[in-house]
Order: structure tokens, then sequence, then C-alpha cells
């Protein structure tokens, strides 16, 4: 029986988290924190049912967000299995930072069988993002980031084949990545965090037919340098449009696609900033041939972008192009989370496809036969990576103009529409 979730009661003790956690804390209301989880259990993940089991991952710093979802879980009659994060492992990889330093081949290739046996065993996913120390898991060189990547990558292809929702908790590291205090950090995240997400559909169902019925997107930017207009051209036709309105990302706003992983032709230039396991990367340029990226740069952070793109032949590909559809988000930070939502923007994915863009249900034999006909032909793209990188199409971005064969596509008031 399927059951949603109410208000419910905070966790006991709640009042008794305030600890540093290694950086200032600023308690986050009680009621916030029930809508919050309220919505990643009903909306994002469906609601419980009595034989769900719902990983619940975090860092300990993210305790206050998690411990409400833990309580929910147990109420609506599922078992939560609260994984808490080492501080330094961005994200709960297969292992840390420091086995990517110290480790070797033979150590890193020893995954434990009952890593992949607690994965296979869940049947939904909570990822709470926020780091308490983001200088834990820097620093890495290129061999070792991409080691750690190609490690976790099987888990992950796990966690995106099931019902899945990742959020970002506001922590003081973050909010000094960001720039800004923590308090107006905390008030933009929570309030974003907090709004109803279902409205953002009724504008995306205005899209999703010109992308299932289009095949190529043709994309215009602007190099801020020499001021060179930048084409690029995506073949979408084997893909469709997905509606992305608070069921995987929380908060969300974006339509999306994968492409033909072996067409991308052209340039573009990226201006938005986004951070990349602590390390910022701005100003990006791509240039493709035969849907491979043969040149790149990057303003800032140049060796991170090369760090991603050198892993593995599919991170020389897209796996993803998209339209951010969140007109509430007033304020861009660089967390791929929240700048890829922004409206009026649009973003690519350096790295893997997602399945479910080309077919309904992956899971089907009849979804798995046409995924691995799809990932033979080179149309679908295997990578350890998939990084979001964005471009303003704003005024002031560098971004110029979209079109899906015939049909311009233009934001206004900050939700992209058909104009032409």
């Amino acid at each position: 029986m399927l059951r949603t979730l109410g208000a419910g009661v905070s966790p006991r003790g709640y009042n008794d988290l305030r600890r540093d956690c290694g950086s200032r804390s600023i308690m986050i209301d009680q009621k916030d924190l029930g809508v919050w989880s309220g919505f990643l259990l009903d909306h994002s993940l469906g609601g419980i049912s009595d034989d769900d089991r719902v990983m619940i991952k975090g860092e300990a710093v993210c305790w206050p967000l998690m411990a409400v979802l833990e309580r929910r879980v147990i109420e609506a009659g599922g078992v939560p299995d609260v994984y808490v994060v080492p501080p330094n492992n961005e994200r709960g990889r297969v292992w840390s930072a420091e086995m990517a330093r110290t480790g070797n081949e033979e150590q890193l290739g020893a995954v434990p069988d009952w890593h992949g046996d607690r994965y296979e065993s869940m049947t939904k996913y909570v990822e709470v993002l926020g780091a308490e120390d983001p200088g834990q898991f820097m620093g890495l060189t290129a061999e070792q980031s991409q080691a750690l990547a190609a490690a976790d990558r099987p888990f992950a292809n796990v966690r995106l084949a099931r019902p899945w929702v990742i959020t970002l908790y506001p922590t003081a590291a973050s909010a000094e990545l960001e720039e800004m205090d923590f308090e107006t950090y905390q008030k933009f995240i929570v309030g974003a965090s907090t709004t109803d997400p279902r409205p953002l559909l009724e504008a995306e169902k205005k899209l999703a037919p010109v992308i299932d019925a289009g095949r190529k997107i043709h994309i215009v930017t602007e190099h801020p340098t020499d001021h060179r207009e930048l084409a690029l051209e995506i073949d979408i036709a084997d893909g469709h449009g997905v509606m992305s309105y608070g069921l995987r990302n929380f908060p969300d706003g974006e339509i999306f696609t994968s492409p033909n992983a072996n067409s991308t032709e052209g340039e573009i230039f990226v201006d938005l900033p986004v951070n990349y396991g602590g390390n910022d990367i701005s100003g990006i340029y791509l240039r493709f041939e035969g849907g491979k990226i043969i040149e790149y740069r990057a303003e800032e952070g140049h060796e991170h972008l090369a760090t991603i793109i050198e892993t593995d032949d599919g991170s020389h590909r897209l796996g993803e192009v998209a339209l951010g559809m969140n007109p509430g988000l007033d304020r861009v930070l660089k967390h791929p989370l929240f700048v890829e939502k922004v409206g009026g923007t649009l973003h690519i994915a350096i790295g893997a496809s997602y399945e479910d863009c080309y077919v309904d249900d992956p899971g089907s034999d009849e979804g798995k036969a046409r995924i691995e006909e799809l990932a033979e032909s080179g149309v679908l793209n295997r990578s350890a990576q998939h990084v979001d990188i964005v471009t303003d199409f704003r005024p002031g971005g560098c971004g110029r103009s979209v079109h899906v064969d015939g049909a311009e596509l233009a934001p206004r008031n900050g939700v992209w529409e058909v104009i032409g």
C-alpha cells in the first residue's frame, strides 16, 4: 500500500542537534524541514510503501534534514538505510580521497561485495548534498580523480535505474564557495527547496513536443574575447524530452534529452561558472568534430576541466542537452544543482547519457535491448563522468540563439518558449 507523508513529528532531540560540525550552524525551522522532506519523499519519490528500502545519504553536517527523512520513512512503513558519508569522500563514492591519494591499483579494485549488495537492495534513494569541508576531497591529480569516478560508476548506474532524488543542504563551507554570507545563502537554498515545483510542469509541457519531434538543436553563442559567433549542432533524433519538475533534482526546473553522442559538431562558449569537486571552472570553450571534443580550454580551472574530459572516451562526448526552466532561481550559484535550473539558461553535460531519454522503461527487456543497441552504435554515451556546464541566454549572457529544427526558442520572464 502506498502511503503519503503528512506533516509528521520532528525527530526527538532536534533542538539538541546544535553542533559546530566544523563550521558555523544556523538552525533551519522544523516546519521548513517538514515541507522539504515531504516534497522529496511524496513528490520526487512518489511516496513510500511498506516494502520500500530507502537509502538516505549525506554528510553529518546535513543531519537535520536526514533525520527528518529517516523518521518519515519509518512512519510511512518503509525501512531507511542511513548512509553517513565521511567528510573526505565526495558524495559517498565507493572510495574516499585518501584511498585515491595513497591506495594502489589493486586496492582501488578491491571493492567489497557488500557495497554493491547495499545499493542493489535499495528501492529508492535520497542523496543530500552539502559538504562540511570540501578541501578534504580537493587537490587530487587527474588520474586520482578519474580512478574515483570510474570505481563509483557501476553503483551510480544502479541508483539511476531506480527512483532517486538529489537535494542540496546549506553549509557554511558551501556558502564560502559561493562567496555569500551564510545566512543569505541558507535563506536562498531553503526558500528554493520548500517551493512547490509542480507549476513548472505547465511551461515544460509546451516545449516537450518540440523536443520530442526535433532532429537537431542548433545553438549559437558569442565568444566574449574576439566576439566570434560560435555554432553548435546536436542530433537529438533518437531521444525524447524529459520534463524535470522535482522528480530527480530538488529544486528543479529543466527539460532535457540525451543526444546522439556520435553527432555533435561545431563550437560553444560556456560562460556561467560551475564548481566541480570543490574547484571552480569558468569561461569554457569546446570544439567538436564527429561528436568528440577535439579542443577545449577554460579561463579558470583549465586543469580541472582537463581532468573531466580526459577521464575516458565517453567524457570526450556529450550525454545531455537541456533548457533551464525555473524563473524563481533569480540568483546564479556555482553549484550544478542550482545553476543548471536557472530560467533562461542552457546546459550540456560532458559524459554519460541518460537511458530514460531513449526508452520509457530502461528496466524492461525491450528497453534493455534498445539501450544496448544504442550503446553499441555509440548513440548512447557511456562514461564515468556526467558534468553539467551552463550557458546564459538571458540579457548579458553569451548565449545568442537556440533553434530546434525550424523552431526558434527564447527565454521570456525566465521561461523558455517557442517564438518562431
